[in-house]
């Protein structure tokens, strides 16, 4: 905010399909869907119709206890027949760090109906980005959204993002018994888009049955066919023990999330007297965020999105590598799902002083908007964005990095 007080504020007015304008009129491409979640584009009105026929019946209501609505159990129920989980339910949410937060206390509240009270201990990795609520701030896999807060949760640790191995030998460092859960993204998108090596979740997923660890899946930013399919680890051949998705789900139309949970581990709670499940939030099942939810599925259905999105993922992985040959840049990672980063070289940060800051300003005032993290540009655009589209949004992306080097 201190930056943003220095200056003009960029004022979003309105948004159609995967175009922006500000306050002046000026269009920009949004090259990152929003914070990864605009899927199926902006401006649909069908799905701002199917909240408008529900605010005009049922605006919204609590779903505590025994009370429940309509939307809330269509959205469930279709959730759950998509899911890579076996016997599955679904607890519904407002977004990402809340389902997180609900995914942790859930873990840790299934051992202690085990009678292993002492199974705290959640494992998260280098990179991942959890959300930045209780839990999630206290798992995330990057220093700088940890530290100046004081003291976080216990228990917990972090394992590099590409190493199975190094699962294995952290479960025995802190003990199976006293392990709880593993947390992992199917691609880790905010933390900079890194890709897994080849058979990791099937290695992953091997470990943790082993030990008899929860394996929980964060789809929050890979669902809802970013990856081609309903919760991206599909791609995988895995089943979690619990799936976090948010984001996709709505398209970002209003606030939504969830956990799918495995059968195993709800049914202590479902089944069994003497164990409530004391958690839940005031907005959560709120109907007319669940119906913007199945109207934006039905886009998803309908325009077969998941099979479209492998194809703009091959195009936008061949547009974002032309970029691998600039001076300025180290790296480009993509080529699984709908996501990109093209990183920087060190010379280029340390050397030159250049920052990420500096090519995402010049590519938005040259018309696109991508995401800057600390030594990379990411991108994320909607599912319905075309191939002219990509094509404007890595040359641009192109000038911008140029043009930077240049007074630098």
């Amino acid at each position: 905010m201190n930056t943003v007080a220095k200056g003009p504020e960029f004022v979003v007015a309105r948004a159609e399909g995967v175009w922006l304008w500000d306050q002046s009129g000026d269009r920009y491409l949004d090259g990152t869907a929003s914070l990864w979640y605009c899927n199926v584009g902006h401006g649909r009105a069908e799905i701002a119709d199917a909240v408008h026929r529900q605010m005009t019946t049922l605006d919204a209501y609590t779903v505590y206890g025994d009370f429940n609505n309509v939307p809330a159990m269509e959205l469930s129920e279709r959730l759950a027949a998509h899911a890579p989980v076996e016997d599955p339910r679904v607890i519904l949410t407002c977004g990402g760090g809340e389902s997180i937060d609900t995914a942790a206390k859930l873990a840790r509240s299934y051992w202690a109906t085990q009678g292993q009270p002492q199974r705290q201990h959640l494992i998260s990795r280098t990179g991942g980005y959890h959300g930045l609520n209780g839990f999630g701030t206290s798992i995330i896999g990057m220093e700088r959204f940890r530290s100046g807060y004081g003291k976080l949760i216990e228990d917990t640790s972090v394992v590099r993002h590409d190493s199975a191995a190094a699962l294995e030998a952290e479960i025995l460092r802190v003990g199976a018994d006293r392990v709880a859960a593993f947390f992992a993204e199917p691609v880790i998108g905010a933390g900079g888009v890194f890709l897994p090596p080849e058979n990791y979740f099937t290695d992953v997923a091997r470990i943790c049955q082993k030990y008899g660890v929860l394996f929980v899946v964060d789809s929050v930013i890979c669902g809802f066919a970013r990856m081609g399919n309903w919760f991206g680890i599909e791609r995988f051949g895995v089943s979690p023990d619990m799936i976090v998705f948010a984001k996709g789900v709505s398209s970002g139309y209003l606030p939504l999330g969830g956990v799918v949970v495995n059968g195993r581990v709800a049914d202590p709670f479902w089944n069994e007297a003497g164990n409530p499940f004391l958690h839940g939030t005031t907005y959560a099942g709120h109907p007319s965020a669940c119906a913007a939810a199945m109207a934006n599925l039905d886009i998803l259905e309908r325009e077969d999105l998941f099979t479209v999105s492998r194809e703009v993922e091959t195009h936008l992985d061949s547009a974002l590598r032309g970029l691998a040959d600039h001076p300025l840049v180290a790296e480009v990672r993509s080529g699984t799902g709908v996501m990109g980063a093209v990183e920087l070289t060190e010379e280029a940060l340390t050397e030159r002083g250049i920052t990420t800051a500096e090519i995402f300003a010049e590519a938005r005032t040259r018309g696109v908007i991508v995401r800057p993290v600390p030594k990379a540009l990411l991108v994320s655009p909607p599912l319905v964005i075309t191939w002219e589209q990509i094509d404007h949004m890595t040359s641009t992306l192109s000038s911008a990095l140029d043009a930077v080097m240049a007074r630098h």
